[in-house]
């Protein structure tokens, strides 16, 4: 990756650049998610077109050029809008970015479908930036099996795609082992200030990058919990430093943009002030922008944010495999989370939805054997009863 940083002028803004090294592309450090789009009846499907599409152009016109949507998105109604708010010229002012649905996908030829599919619902006869989307032991394997590396590679020698990447969700072994298997030109991995040892985190971040591969960042604002009003314990700590009148969103996108490694980060954007504040932040985004001290301040934040959390859950997965197949740190995870960040309605829904119920706690028949495992002697029988009561 190239450290150069370049301009654009738009107006009374300047719009900062990366470089991507493998084709010199310029991308805009703010990228537009369009998974997040305002919406209406409350029906994910039904976006607000008019309100959505003076967002995405609004950013355009000041810069930013990356795109990321998927097929997935607003149950499947993204990437027609996409086409859709990028016609009168914006589609060449962008670079444009989707994914393929690896759990679609079982063969090469459902892989040919879902990418030719895609180009028609994109109206486009080119991808920019083309991703497997969310991989994972079971979707890699499908890759290797399937010869789909070969597959991407031949897409990119012929054009219909400019780069090739994947986005990732498993551990950081499985990464590397995908970032050795080819010769990418981006990767996609979800990186925050509370999530620096999680999945490919800042060693997958710098493993990626000493490679000249391109990393994008999702997740930035960890889902918008970064972006809520911190709790009383966290904000005395901000409060106590130089960085104490930046907004929480100004703080979690400054901490990414500091990393050289970090090419761009995408923003979920739901509403015009969202893409005005972000735009207005990506001006003043740049490697070196926060000091040894600030640094310190946020690794100070992290630990409190962790010590307030009730369960002193490391991760560590030693509780696993459990024989009930109880996910037994992913709801720990969702029970701290929801109390450290005040999300536990939101994060009642995740575990309804995100989380099968032969995973969910109350399969818990109080054998102990997690309990001998665990190196913090956490009382996981009690806390599973308690994660439960919350989540349900």
């Amino acid at each position: 990756m190239m450290r150069k940083t370049v301009y654009q002028n738009q107006g009374m803004r300047k719009m900062k650049y990366r470089t991507i090294k493998s084709t010199k592309t310029d991308v805009s450090i703010l990228g537009f998610g369009m998974m997040r789009l305002p919406i209406l009846d409350g029906d994910v499907k039904k976006i607000d077109k008019n309100k959505a599409k003076e967002m995405v152009r609004t950013a355009i016109d000041a810069g930013v050029n990356y795109i990321d949507t998927a097929f997935p998105y607003h149950g499947e109604m993204s990437e027609p809008f996409t086409a859709e708010v990028l016609k009168d010229g914006y589609r060449e002012k962008v670079n444009l970015a989707t994914k393929l649905p690896m759990w679609l996908v079982n063969s090469k030829e459902d892989a040919d479908y879902y990418f030719n599919l895609q180009l028609k619902r994109l109206e486009t006869d080119h991808i920019d930036f083309y991703l497997f989307h969310a991989l994972n032991p079971k979707t890699w394997n499908i890759i290797k099996r399937e010869g789909l590396i070969d597959w991407i590679n031949e897409l990119k020698s012929s054009g219909k795609i400019k780069h090739a990447g994947f986005s990732f969700h498993a551990d950081l072994d499985l990464f590397k082992e995908i970032i050795d298997a080819n010769q990418w030109d981006f990767c996609q991995i979800q990186y925050n200030f509370m999530n620096e040892n999680y999945q490919a985190g800042k060693e997958g971040l710098k493993y990626a990058a000493n490679q000249d591969i391109a990393v994008v960042v999702m997740e930035p604002l960890y889902g918008g919990k970064l972006a809520k009003t911190p709790p009383p314990s966290v904000d005395k700590i901000w409060s106590s430093s130089t960085i104490a009148n930046q907004t929480p969103p100004a703080k979690a996108l400054n901490w990414l943009w500091d990393q050289p490694e970090v090419t761009l980060l995408l923003s979920g954007m739901s509403t015009l002030e969202q893409v005005n504040e972000n735009l207005a932040l990506a001006n003043q985004g740049e490697v070196g922008i926060l000091t040894n001290s600030e640094k310190t301040v946020y690794k100070n934040v992290e630990m409190e944010y962790n010590r307030i959390m009730p369960i002193p859950c490391t991760d560590c997965k030693y509780c696993l495999p459990c024989p009930e197949n109880v996910n037994i740190p992913g709801i720990f995870s969702l029970y701290n989370q929801g109390i450290a960040y005040e999300v536990m309605e939101e994060n009642k829904r995740f575990y309804a939805i995100q989380y099968p119920e032969n995973t969910h706690a109350d399969n818990c028949i109080a054998c102990g054997q997690c309990e001998s495992q665990c190196p913090q002697n956490i009382e996981i029988i009690d806390w599973l009863v308690k994660a439960e009561e919350a989540l349900a």
